[in-house]
């Protein structure tokens, strides 16, 4: 190993000694337990019959499937309105507010997904403050404009996962060329038609992207469901079959969400691929036009001053419950008494502190984790040529593909008796299990921050070094590791606060040792602690907030987010 590592990529072997750990890796820990769970869904004597159930008409199965491939669909779609409406409206027009809405526009996306989960139900749902203030304010019996259900689940994912289709879309309007729609205008054709014809098919790249990201976002959504009441989801069938201790059962509605999740996944990618969507022209780069008609740029003022009240709302509404008083919030429309007691308690008390040291310590170790084995990935698949190199590339990708309840069920199913790559031991119960999960979900975040980062710079670099005498090992830590380093740390940080705000998998696998804080604010949730939960809330998305302002400084301005609604292009 040393002598490969010495002698460099000259040789025609050498890629495989880094290339064989990095399959195992996969192998042990993505591809082995989603057979595991395959496996597992199967065994009784009705393991056909569960697969059957999926067809049986009127079953909790079907109606589980079609419900949340429902909702991926009207969440794609409502996502896709408004992302590409606010990236169409903020890259081409110049208007009163502009500044400000781009400057909270993705607020959102820094909001933990339970978090904004929670906002929401205490912002819009039947006890939530806006209906029932609109109740107080009209008189009427009911909450009004009060969301629940489906309802109330596709509001939450359309206010947080519409970034991914305005990162997207906005790289795409402002690298696209005005002059292809002034041609096309100059010939004679109308808006509807421009837009059928010329922005559509250049936006198909970023559609795709955005809709990945929110299809499959939302097909492993389980919060929205449990706070608002829909209990026929996958995710939602797969946690209570998991409660019930029917691990079978469980491990086929897993297995099902992932099927769904690849076909999905390779079915954009092939669409994606039928053809070029790259302009051939030259024309000048997009600009901004000025709002010049009077009523147009009040209704714009009007327009961008709601918008970042709604947008600040569900911050605002986590930041004043964290400071009310545990039990004394009621019937009141808003808490009636505050106090600072909810954070003292926090950081005082060791029990209330614990479930934060151990995101920060689970998230830490599966951060140390995505980097080393992500950058490595990223480096093989951009520099080294070896057989199966796609099928690397895939094997990260389907982790991604994953969603954190399915990668729950795989690990129950894979480390629940010892294995060879849980070093013999059993991983179900215990503390490593969690930083596992993490590792295995947020992979592909430090992989593709990498690949970026490798392919922005030149490989002659590294070769140069090789020629002058340098090991491989010293060349890639001295020149492509020091290079792509702000890249990679910006993909860690991202898979860091993800760590720390993850809930989905982590429900299914914590114990009372290992609580994280996702699932202690959940807890708290339960048992009507509102302000210690969102105290820990607030936490959490203020730890967001700095890691964003981080990675933004280390990319020159550019947000980390931004690669995870573009990695998939």
């Amino acid at each position: 190993m040393r002598q490969a590592l010495a002698g460099g990529a000259s040789s025609t072997w050498f890629p495989y000694v880094i290339v064989l750990p990095l399959v195992l890796v996969l192998w042990g820990y993505v591809v082995q337990p989603m057979l595991a769970t395959f496996v597992e869904s199967y065994s009784g004597e009705t393991g056909a019959a569960r697969y059957l159930a999926f067809l049986e008409s009127g079953s909790i199965a079907q109606r589980s499937l079609f419900t949340s491939l429902g909702i991926g669909v009207a969440s794609v779609l409502l996502c896709g309105v408004v992302g590409v409406t606010m990236a169409f409206l903020l890259k081409r027009f110049s208007f009163p507010g502009q500044r400000l809405i781009e400057a909270i526009v993705l607020i959102p996306a820094a909001l933990p997904p339970l978090i904004g989960a929670i906002s929401f139900q205490l912002l819009y749902s039947q006890t939530g403050i806006l209906p029932r203030a609109l109740q107080a304010l009209l008189g009427t019996e009911d909450p009004v404009l009060a969301f629940d259900g489906i309802a109330g689940v596709l509001v939450v994912h359309t206010f947080t996962m519409y970034p991914f289709f305005y990162l997207a879309a906005s790289a795409a309007f402002a690298g696209m060329d005005p002059s292809l729609e002034e041609a096309a205008y100059n010939l004679g054709a109308s808006k509807a038609r421009v837009w059928r014809t010329v922005l559509l098919p250049m936006l198909t790249p970023a559609l795709v992207s955005g809709s990945l990201i929110v299809f499959m976002t939302s097909l492993a959504s389980y919060t929205a469901p449990l706070l608002f009441g829909v209990s026929d989801t996958m995710t939602m069938q797969i946690y209570i079959n998991r409660t019930n201790g029917d691990l079978p059962m469980a491990s086929s509605y897993a297995s099902a969400l992932a099927v769904v999740s690849i076909i999905f996944l390779l079915t954009m990618r092939w669409y994606e691929g039928r053809r070029s969507y790259r302009s051939q022209s030259k024309g000048i780069a997009s600009h901004r036009r000025e709002v010049t008609n009077p009523a147009a740029r009040w209704l714009a003022l009007t327009g961008s001053l709601l918008a970042m009240v709604v947008l600040l709302a569900p911050v605002a509404t986590i930041a004043l419950v964290a400071f009310s008083e545990d039990g004394s919030w009621t019937t009141q429309i808003i808490p009636s008494v505050y106090t600072v007691q909810n954070f003292v308690t926090i950081f005082s008390e060791p029990s209330a502190f614990e479930p934060i040291l151990n995101s920060l310590r689970m998230a830490g170790l599966a951060t140390i984790g995505c980097v080393v084995i992500g950058v490595l990935i990223a480096y093989a698949v951009n520099r080294l040529k070896f057989y199966g190199r796609t099928l690397l590339d895939i094997g990260v990708m389907l982790a991604w593909a994953l969603p954190g309840t399915v990668v729950a069920i795989n690990l129950i199913a894979a480390f629940s008796t010892p294995s060879a790559f849980s070093l013999g031991q059993v991983l179900v119960g215990t503390f490593w299990i969690l930083p596992l999960a993490y590792f295995v979900r947020f992979l592909p975040l430090v992989f593709r921050s990498a690949s970026a980062s490798l392919a922005q710079n030149d490989p002659g670099l590294e070769e140069a070094a090789r020629n002058l005498g340098a090991s491989w090992l010293r060349a890639f830590l001295t020149i492509t590791v020091r290079l792509i380093l702000p890249g990679v740390i910006a993909g860690g940080l991202l898979a860091f606060v993800n760590g720390v705000g993850e809930f989905v998998a982590s429900v299914l696998i914590y114990t009372s040792s290992t609580e994280p804080i996702s699932v202690a604010i959940n807890n708290r949730m339960y048992t009507f602690e509102m302000g210690t939960a969102a105290a820990y809330g607030m936490l959490q998305v203020v730890l967001i907030f700095v890691v964003m302002l981080i990675s933004g400084r280390l990319e020159g301005g550019r947000r980390a987010t931004k690669d995870v609604a573009q990695w998939t292009q």
